[in-house]
């Protein structure tokens, strides 16, 4: 075995045999945290370092197993959304971002979520944007044929801000332009009300492209609360009608004062749009 080593050895240039010695010198890539692992799928922390500013952007990525799922910040009948919690002192969480879900109906099931890897964007701010450390706590639900808690505990070190991260970048990337868009002049809701039994909400909505068939219609009411059946539609190239049933709402509710939100997913495009009741 010496001699086969030797030999090898031999035909390396002196350059190549540095290069070797220097990358199993080198730390792993500390801009992921090491995988979180349960039976249903996986999850790992990602950021790149703080700006001059102090502001680092960040991602909570999960993988779901084939037929796993995880969750929207509603989840529908059941289910459990992400959450994060940051341990690194100095450091606070601005925004969690969510990716546009699917509305997913299966037998029993009747849920909003992801079945397929997603990363949630993170906007945090350092104090101190010499910080090297993140840590952070993670609790998501992961679900099947039951619904599985999550949690886990992931760090990671922050590296000099000169250094490319490609990898990382990309990832990111990647989730932002996963997100609804802002709603605009061609896609929007144009008027929105709730009877007064509080039973059904009427929507009335611009579609950013002429169609026949009905876009999904996701309302978040009551934190808890998610509105997905569409029980009469009327679609009229980019102008497009809904009436949405309400589930029950919680004991004594006044909805005056209170401002839901509307996802509506039409193709490839959605937006996320804020109802709010006088």
């Amino acid at each position: 075995m010496k001699t086969i080593s030797l030999a090898v050895r031999q035909l390396w240039p002196a350059s190549c045999l540095l290069v070797a010695i220097l990358q199993l010198s080198q730390p792993a890539r500390a801009e992921t945290s090491a995988w979180a692992d349960n039976e249903g799928g996986r999850m790992r922390l990602i950021a790149l370092p703080p700006d001059e500013s102090g502001t680092i952007r960040a991602g909570l990525q999960i993988e779901p197993k084939p037929g796993w799922i995880t969750y929207w910040r509603e989840p529908g009948n059941s289910g459990i959304p992400p959450q994060v919690t940051l341990m690194s002192e100095g450091i606070f969480l601005d925004r969690m971002s969510y990716p546009m879900p699917k509305h997913i109906v299966d037998g029993k099931v009747d849920e909003v979520g992801y079945d397929a890897s997603v990363t949630f964007p993170l906007q945090l701010t350092a104090k101190n944007p010499a910080v090297r450390e993140l840590k952070a706590n993670a609790f998501i639900g992961i679900c099947k044929e039951i619904c599985i808690p999550f949690q886990a505990e992931l760090s990671l070190t922050l590296e000099p801000s000169a250094q490319s991260r490609p990898a990382e970048e990309a990832i990111l990337r990647d989730a932002d332009s996963a997100l609804p868009e802002a709603a605009s002049s061609e896609f929007k809701v144009d008027h929105h009300e709730l009877s007064d039994d509080m039973k059904e909400l009427s929507l009335n909505i611009t579609l950013p492209e002429s169609g026949e068939s009905a876009p999904e219609v996701i309302v978040a009411g009551p934190s808890g609360h998610v509105f997905t059946r569409q029980m009469a539609t009327h679609r009229d190239g980019k102008s497009f009608a809904t009436t949405l049933s309400v589930g029950k709402l919680p004991k004594g509710y006044d909805v005056h004062g209170k401002t839901w939100s509307a996802l509506i997913i039409d193709g490839t495009r959605a937006i996320e749009a804020p109802l709010a009741f006088e």
